[in-house]
């Protein structure tokens, strides 16, 4: 089913159609890892930003590694899912402690390191190596479930593993660079999650099962999505003249590491103006200004100027509650 016409087909696309990207344009391994990692949950045109500015920032895996914690932190403030920026700083620190620099090359040790997964592992492998190994996140996903007409679960661990079986059989292993880039492209330009018009364009229409049965537009398959969970959250901004009080998350919870205002959490019948939705949570927060004489004493809190808060990461959060507020705070 997929021999040299369909590679050929795809490759030729890809040499057409596909977005010129900095991280496309290197094998550099650390590069490639951190363009994957900034990725995740992110679309591209967001993610170059942040690209740009730790590439920038940390050139190569030993200023990473000795970067701090905070720093890592503040510079990802606004993409979300922090845990990846923690497990980035780890796993750079690793790296150094193993004298695996400038990058692991074996798949095992790179899939080893916090935060990379077989996917990940995968990507970073082919595209600076050019070694055989698919990278399957979720527009390959999507392609091979058309392609093969394939109705299980993607996301489920026995779907994982029918996927990854598949995908074995599909790369091109002399060309695995080429292949995993093109494929992936392929499923973020092409064959799109509404397709449209797409189907009738595709230049891979003749090996795709889903659009000879029909069953393209209901691919690929999820499982249920959990119930997404409420939460309240209040926060008092305290300012005594030109200085107000911060806290760091400690618990093991959404924004670890993160700076915030002293803050409960508790359901009431106030108004929440403000609401934010991660992956299965729901949050509702109303921010309270409390203007004071003297900073009341609460346990992990620690008073800064209020010019001094951009130098803590921040929630997103936080961020737009900051801007709605603002006629309300200092400059």
């Amino acid at each position: 089913m997929f021999n040299s016409l369909f590679y050929r087909r795809l490759y030729e696309w890809y040499e057409t159609q596909h977005r010129v990207l900095p991280w496309r344009e290197t094998d550099d391994a650390y590069a490639i890892w951190l363009s994957e990692i900034i990725l995740q949950q992110t679309r591209v045109a967001q993610g170059m930003e942040y690209y740009m500015r730790f590439i920038a920032r940390w050139p190569n895996i030993e200023t990473l590694a000795a970067a701090d914690e905070a720093e890592v932190l503040r510079e990802w403030q606004g993409l979300g899912y922090y845990s990846r920026a923690r497990n980035l700083h780890k796993a750079a620190q690793l790296v150094v402690a193993n004298g695996w620099t400038p990058f692991p090359t074996r798949f095992e040790d790179i899939r080893s390191l916090p935060g990379i997964g077989d996917y990940t592992a995968g990507a970073i492998a082919s595209f600076a190596y050019n070694a055989p190994y698919p990278a399957m996140d979720g527009n390959v996903y999507r392609v091979v479930a058309r392609l093969l007409d394939i109705d299980e679960a993607f996301d489920t661990t026995a779907g994982k593993k029918l996927f990854h079986q598949h995908i074995e059989t599909i790369l091109d292993r002399e060309n695995a660079r080429l292949f995993n880039s093109a494929i992936m492209e392929f499923g973020a330009l092409q064959c799109t999650p509404v397709l449209g018009d797409n189907c009738q364009q595709c230049p891979l229409q003749e090996f795709c099962l889903g659009y000879a049965h029909h069953t393209a537009e209901l691919l690929p398959i999820r499982k249920p999505r959990p119930k997404v969970r409420d939460r309240w959250f209040t926060y008092h901004i305290y300012l005594c003249g030109d200085k107000t009080l911060l806290q760091r998350r400690e618990a093991k919870d959404i924004w670890y590491h993160l700076y915030e205002f002293p803050c409960t959490e508790e359901q009431t019948e106030d108004k929440y103006p403000f609401t934010h939705v991660l992956s299965h949570q729901k949050l509702h927060a109303r921010f309270l200004v409390h203007r004071v004489q003297k900073m009341p004493e609460l346990p992990g809190t620690f008073v800064i100027h209020w010019d001094e808060l951009n130098d803590y990461a921040l929630s997103r959060l936080t961020l737009r509650a900051l801007d709605t507020l603002r006629t309300a705070l200092p400059n």
